[in-house]
């Protein structure tokens, strides 16, 4: 439990000087619940056990969002498409999470993104049926929320004609379509929000603590009741010992993983996670002409074009993935495919001349029978394949907070006691409190720190109430109030920020996460990476070397990511993309070593 005599915001600061003090209370200290993962689920299930009185820690063996949480298609949906396959009680679930994140959890953070269901060019029978089939699906959708939403916080559809439609997206080709539905989701940035839960996870006492690899668990008898973990920051440390009397891994699809970790005593892992490489390219706003994003139906799932600022975001695909999971690569393939179906619809055709930034994620789908990873289930389990170890897997982001509610309602029936129920939904993350009233008086603000009504709401739409903090470094370090190198559109205040309050290690953490540079920029962040490191060290304590190595590790990324997105198919660009080391000086990190000398195996002598 936090002490009450410091501020929320205070003790919810993940700063170098907090996360000497969380590594010392992993190796003192006996947790209730020890989280292991820091994308959505893990944080979330973190601030879940923390609000509810127990003593929580969460560790990660990279970055807060380093994974699939930080890869997404930036949307907070109930999933439109279920709707179709009849899956309600997923949309239900979706929806209510999509009315609480847009209007008490995080209202900085999700906001309303309209988006076009465009109808095919058919013959006028076929226009009537589409428009009635489509037109039918959105307003349940709509009914859904209104219903079930928890307070909707998205405007209701509405049906456009052909003229309309293109009025809202002039750039849809006039003849390949004879209309479209406007309907509304929520768009967030994945990563932010993320960061936002395990601050008000540490603003409720739990300990976070990144770049923490848990390298096995701690048994009595038949029952875990700790892990091993390394501290990747301190070169050649030796591993420690975490005591917790329940462990909760949400490791995503290093599920099974842990499983492995118990092989010698014979246990089932429980369920069984299947990777899906979904990927993603951002293009400037100007290559397409719209105010709304679109959803099309391809032959194997659907693709989202969907604002993003100053940018459109393209994806994803859905394809089965069993090569490195910490960095998925992006193929040649995966960038063709994505255009040749985008373009169908554009008057433009884009070209790869056209992509600022490429993105690939992995969804952690609970493997069953069916072959397509679109048809494995995204509804998410819980088990708990030996006494103290709980996984949870599976499900979707935007319904993080119901995974971590059922996990730690797990965690509590195992502890026994006197905690209370999963408070969750009533508790704004860091940021969201007194945001309505300080939009609407954001040009106040302005005036008052003597800034820009436009820097004033960039800032309040990333962090909310917490903006005035940023205002006040500004104030106090003019050096801070510029933008930076590369990177017009953030300031240099929000690379201090974020290594002084919210656990940002490395340059990748700030140029990748706390900022999108790395996909919204032509140069892949690579013109900002000096300017970058300069403010970080000058936080963190970086000399020179550091600086000058944050900066060589940086560039081999963006290199390796460039190089692979040439490559003809997974496996050539997975082998480009593992040639850069990590920053945190991880081994490779492939399901089994076998693998690639199977794939290459397979092939023919040449």
């Amino acid at each position: 439990m936090r002490d009450p005599s410091v501020s929320r915001y205070t003790a919810g600061r993940l700063s170098p000087i907090r996360r000497a003090a969380d590594l010392r209370r992993l190796r003192d200290e006996q947790f209730d619940v020890l989280v292991i993962g820091g994308g959505v689920t893990g944080a979330g299930a973190a601030v879940d056990a923390a609000s509810r009185g127990l003593k929580v820690a969460l560790v990660e063996a990279r970055d807060l969002a380093a994974g699939t949480s930080s890869r997404s298609s930036k949307l907070i949906h109930g999933g439109l498409r279920y709707l179709e396959q009849l899956e309600l009680h997923l949309v239900h679930e979706a929806l209510t999470e999509r009315g609480l994140l847009a209007t008490r959890i995080a209202p900085h953070l999700v906001r309303p993104v309209p988006i076009l269901v465009p109808l095919p060019a058919a013959n006028p029978a076929m226009r009537v049926w589409q428009r009635g089939y489509y037109g039918l699906g959105v307003a349940a959708y709509d009914a859904f929320a209104g219903v079930f939403g928890g307070g909707r916080g998205m405007p209701l559809h509405r049906h456009l004609s052909r003229d309309g439609a293109r009025h809202l997206f002039p750039s849809l080709r006039a003849e390949k379509i004879t209309g479209a539905i406007r309907y509304y989701d929520g768009q967030m940035d994945d990563a932010r929000l993320v960061v936002n839960l395990a601050r008000t996870a540490a603003a409720q006492g739990a300990a976070v603590v990144t770049s923490a690899q848990v390298t096995g668990f701690l048994r009595e008898a038949r029952e875990v009741v700790g892990v091993r973990v390394r501290d990747l920051e301190a070169r050649g440390s030796e591993e420690f010992e975490v005591r917790a009397r329940t462990v909760v891994a949400a490791t995503g699809v290093w599920s099974d993983d842990m499983s492995e970790m118990l092989r010698d005593v014979g246990v089932r892992p429980g369920l069984r996670v299947r990777a899906s490489k979904g990927v993603h390219l951002v293009v400037p706003r100007s290559a397409i002409t719209g105010e709304a994003g679109l959803i099309l139906r391809t032959a194997t799932s659907v693709l989202f074009v969907l604002p993003w600022g100053g940018h459109w975001i393209i994806g994803t695909t859905d394809t089965d993935w069993q090569l490195d999971r910490a960095h998925p690569a992006a193929s040649a393939r995966d960038i063709r495919y994505l255009l040749d179906q985008v373009n169908e619809v554009l008057d433009r055709p884009l070209t790869t001349d056209d992509i600022e930034g490429v993105y690939a994620g992995l969804r952690p789908l609970l493997s069953g029978e069916a072959d397509s990873t679109s048809k494995l289930s995204r509804e998410h389990a819980v088990v708990e394949p030996m006494l103290g170890l709980l996984l949870v897997a599976g499900g979707k982001y935007t319904t993080y907070r119901v995974m971590a509610a059922d996990v730690v309602d797990q965690a509590v029936r195992r502890l026994g006691g006197e905690f209370r129920a999963s408070r969750t939904d009533q508790l704004p993350l860091l940021g969201a409190d007194g945001y309505a009233a300080a939009w609407r008086d954001r040009q106040d603000m302005a005036r008052r720190h003597g800034v820009t009504t436009g820097v004033v709401e960039h800032l309040l739409e990333r962090y909310g109430t917490l903006t005035v903090h940023l205002l006040a470094m500004m104030a106090a370090d003019p050096d801070l109030a510029v933008p930076l190198e590369g990177a017009p559109e953030y300031l240099a205040a929000e690379v201090a920020y974020a290594a002084l309050a919210e656990g940002a290690l490395h340059l990748d953490d700030v140029l990748t996460r706390r900022t999108r540079i790395s996909i919204e920029t032509a140069h892949r962040g690579a013109e900002s990476a000096e300017h970058t490191a300069r403010i970080m060290g000058g936080v963190l304590g970086w000399d020179e070397t550091v600086r000058d190595s944050e900066v060589k590790h940086y560039l081999a990324r963006v290199t390796a990511e460039r190089q692979s997105q040439t490559m003809p198919d997974d496996l050539a660009a997975d082998a480009a993309r593992v040639g850069a080391p990590d920053v945190r000086g991880l081994a490779a990190d492939r399901r089994t070593a076998d693998l690639l000398e199977a794939d290459l195996g397979s092939l023919p002598n040449l």
